[in-house]
């Protein structure tokens, strides 16, 4: 399964703008806020958490949070997903891959997903 998603980063700037750690927080769990260096690199995750609502396809809400989506880094600094363990088992998914891009105002991300059901392959 395969979601992707696209973020201007000016967006992202503005609701930092107007809510500050609040918004942060209710996008990014403690562990990531550590990861925030700036607006754009925040678009960037926002735009990961998106795209891989849209690879589950139920979109963020009830089935999956902002908070059951993880960002982490590897040593080497790329990006990596993980779901929390709910959200792991409901929808059985036994791989992620991620990949970030920025260009000019836009964050774009891509995810992937396995799962074991079947018919979601």
């Amino acid at each position: 399964m395969i979601g992707i998603d696209l973020v201007k980063t000016d967006r992202i700037k503005r609701l930092l703008d107007l809510y500050g750690e609040k918004f942060l927080h209710k996008i990014l769990s403690k562990e990531e806020v550590v990861l925030f260096k700036n607006y754009r690199n925040f678009a960037g995750f926002f735009a990961v958490k998106e795209a891989c609502a849209k690879a589950l396809g139920c979109g963020i809400g009830a089935e999956c949070g902002f908070h059951d989506i993880i960002i982490s880094k590897t040593n080497k600094g790329a990006p990596k997903v993980s779901l929390s363990p709910r959200v792991q088992k409901s929808f059985e998914i036994s791989c992620t891959s991620v990949s970030i891009t920025h260009d000019g105002d836009y964050a774009i991300a891509v995810v992937a997903l396995e799962s074991n059901i079947k018919g979601n392959q």
